[in-house]
């Protein structure tokens, strides 16, 4: 069912919003496990007949329970750190089913990839590369290799979230690759089995993925035809979702651009969607604590803050923000600006939003939050990260408690000569 208003209340599947900030509090991120479910089957399907491994992108909200519904409909798990390797097998990926993406790992995060017999490594430099053969052969293992390319292809998204242009800092430059599959010939440890790509993410077009994978394909039979055998190809993720009311490409659409440019390539095809999975799967439950009129403006000051939700001071991002009560059918909108109580003026959400009218204490939540919400939380400001609740039916669980004003520096000490 996912997020709607049902009975004049905004739910999640079965449950009032309400009932969960009655239980937990607020802020609180609220997960949808039909919506996670309803989109990972959805993807699937749409990738249905191709030689394919679908890896969730944990880096988009890895929490365990999240990666656990996704895993369980069959989903590997893309990862860009030791720490998310970790995350994935505690939630139950496999091993041979997770893929180490990322532009810095370290020789102690390659050691503990090995030890854990991933499926894949997307290797990104020549000095990487070189790392990863010395710890491998050390070990006396052998590394799946495949190395990241850099299309030079502009996947005209935000320039902070995209990955895919010379200059950028990921991957491999496009006319570089064959030489470093040269040289890489004479490394131990070393099975280069393919090539990846990700051009970035929240694409809204499909043709620079047409643009890409076409220039991917053309790489492929280059390098087979220089004696190198290519058995993956990892496309990536990136797919966008709707944050407002855009039309946005759908994965069979995206589905259908991949078997027109690279199906009769003969290679297993890696896909690593994150924010399609889990942005419209969760939401950001939060509470009004003040209505403020100031001389030109009113301000709705919320509980929740850029902490909580730092998408839209980094990035000016667009979160549809509703009451929880269903606003009446004739009721008036106003502008407001959507703050909160931080100590900064990024802290702010909306400026200029058209609301219903909203009072102290009503909760509202922020929609589409799912992806790159909780993730990023931090306790700026000395504030506890929010908890996190997963919802299944007329079920909920918390599965991810509010940390304690305590825990904030729990682990922190302060040295004798202070006194």
């Amino acid at each position: 069912m996912g997020f709607a208003y049902v009975n004049g209340a905004y739910s999640a599947d079965h449950v009032d919003l309400t009932t969960i900030a009655d239980a937990v509090g607020t802020p609180t991120y609220v997960y949808s496990a039909s919506q996670l479910v309803q989109q990972a089957k959805r993807f699937q399907a749409a990738v249905a007949g191709l030689d394919a491994l679908v890896c969730f992108a944990i880096k988009s909200n890895s929490n365990l329970a999240v990666i656990a519904t996704l895993a369980a409909t069959g989903l590997g798990a893309d990862v860009v750190s030791a720490g998310e390797i970790a995350r994935a097998q505690a939630a139950g990926v496999p091993a041979d089913r997770i893929v180490f993406a990322g532009v810095g790992k370290t020789a102690d995060e390659m050691a503990a990839a090995l030890e854990a017999g991933i499926y894949q490594f997307n290797v990104e430099s020549e000095v990487e590369l070189a790392v990863l053969s010395e710890i491998a052969a050390a070990r006396g293992a052998v590394a799946p290799v495949c190395v990241r390319v850099n299309p030079d292809v502009d996947a005209g998204t935000l320039s902070k979230i995209t990955t895919g242009r010379k200059g950028n800092k990921f991957g491999v430059d496009i006319d570089l690759v064959p030489a470093l599959f040269a040289q890489a010939r004479r490394l131990p440890g070393i099975d280069l089995v393919g090539v990846s790509m990700h051009l970035g993410s929240l694409l809204q077009d499909l043709a620079p993925y047409r643009a890409a994978f076409q220039r991917m394909a053309d790489l492929v039979r280059g390098l087979r035809a220089a004696g190198h055998t290519i058995t993956r190809l990892d496309l990536g993720g990136g797919l966008g979702v709707p944050y407002r009311d855009e039309v946005l490409p759908t994965p069979e659409d995206y589905a259908q651009i991949v078997r027109e440019t690279v199906a009769d390539l003969g290679c297993r095809l890696v896909f690593e969607p994150g924010r399609y999975l889990t942005a419209d799967a969760g939401v950001l439950l939060a509470r009004v604590v003040y209505v403020k009129d100031g001389s030109d403006r009113r301000f709705l000051i919320l509980d929740a803050a850029m902490n909580d939700l730092i998408r839209p001071a980094l990035y000016n991002a667009w979160h549809t923000v509703r009451p929880v009560k269903q606003p009446a059918p004739d009721h008036l909108e106003q502008p407001v600006d959507i703050v909160g109580p931080i100590c900064e003026s990024t802290d702010r959400f909306a400026e200029g939003r058209m609301m219903p009218p909203v009072a102290a204490g009503d909760l509202v939540v922020f929609e589409t939050a799912g992806a790159y919400g909780r993730v990023m939380a931090s306790s700026y400001n000395s504030r506890p990260e929010p908890a996190e609740v997963l919802v299944r039916g007329r079920d909920f669980r918390t599965v991810k408690p509010r940390q304690s004003i305590q825990a904030l520096f729990a682990d922190e000490t302060i040295p004798d000569w202070t006194g």
